[in-house]
């Protein structure tokens, strides 16, 4: 009698069978994914987003992208001469600033990242919030010391139409979103920032999931203390750590609170500087970020 040869592959189909059950769970649900950080400027990191993306969809789920720009739109109005000026967190966004931002957003990063992903099969088609209405909004101007200030074309999202990236999804593309904004009238084009347009965007698909890539593991418990990410959190817990984060996670966490509060089952965190974060976050028991969940019943 023969004993059976040991096959070298066997360890993939065992990989393979430990996310069946996560296979299982997320087919035909749709996922938003904020693309950004240094993913976005890492050309082995781009490349292996895009074939996480790929990936998800040839798994059953529906990846919906959404991304801006920091960097390159910093290095673009450096090139022109126009300085990059910052309040509350947020870019001083003139009417020449904005015709950058529309330019590298919609012109370059988004333009960078369809080809990516098509490198995979005709799949991902690019579009911004101006593109069918998807996103409307107005003015958004801060409150520096107790008083609202302008700081240009910067929007506020007031509503979100999902008709062309529904359609979009039941066709079997990739929508890729650049977060732009038009006005209800039309008259003007806002820059968005691309954590609350992709809480938005996940809240109005009803998305399963939203996914933000980030710089850092995740959301720190007791942070310059200690570098333990915390695992998970409710709604609640997160909205009291609040006002104790560093400003440039407050985007990322409040979408992540809007997004779990508005019928959205979880919201993540998660490490873009790692390969392949998005498939160790979906398809494996640990996960690799900080997941916001919705408050069981009862909590308020």
């Amino acid at each position: 009698m023969t004993t059976a040869r040991k096959h070298t592959a066997l360890p993939k189909a065992q990989i393979l069978i430990e996310a069946l059950p996560w296979l299982t769970r997320h087919n035909g649900k749709t996922v938003v994914i904020k693309f950004g950080g240094n993913a976005m400027v890492d050309d082995e990191l781009k490349a292996a987003f895009a074939q996480d993306v790929v990936f998800l969809r040839h798994a059953g789920l529906k990846p919906v992208v959404v991304h801006g720009g920091g960097p390159q739109i910093s290095a673009q109005l450096d090139k022109q001469g126009l300085v990059s000026e910052f309040k509350a967190g947020l870019r001083v966004t003139t009417p020449e600033a904005m015709d950058v931002v529309r330019m590298v957003l919609a012109g370059q990063v988004q333009r960078e990242l369809v080809g990516l992903l098509n490198q995979h099969g005709p799949l991902a088609v690019g579009l911004t919030g101006e593109d069918a209405h998807t996103i409307t909004a107005i003015q958004h101007r801060p409150l520096i010391d107790g008083e609202p200030v302008d700081i240009g074309r910067v929007g506020e999202i007031t509503a979100i139409d999902i008709g062309a990236i529904q359609a979009l999804l039941d066709d079997g593309r990739i929508p890729v979103v650049s977060s732009i904004a038009r006005s209800a009238d039309d008259h003007h084009v806002y820059n968005v920032n691309a954590d609350t347009a992709a809480a938005a965007l996940a809240a109005a698909l009803n998305a399963a999931t939203l996914m933000v890539l980030t710089d850092v593991e995740g959301l720190y418990e007791d942070w310059p203390h200690s570098d333990d990410v915390i695992s998970r959190l409710t709604a609640t817990e997160l909205e009291k750590l609040l006002p104790e984060l560093s400003s440039g996670m407050v985007p990322k966490m409040q979408g992540c609170l809007h997004a779990v509060r508005n019928g959205v089952e979880t919201a993540r965190v998660i490490d873009g500087r790692v390969q392949h974060s998005i498939l160790l976050e979906i398809f494996t028991d640990e996960g690799i970020g900080t997941m916001v969940v919705p408050d069981a019943q009862g909590e308020s």
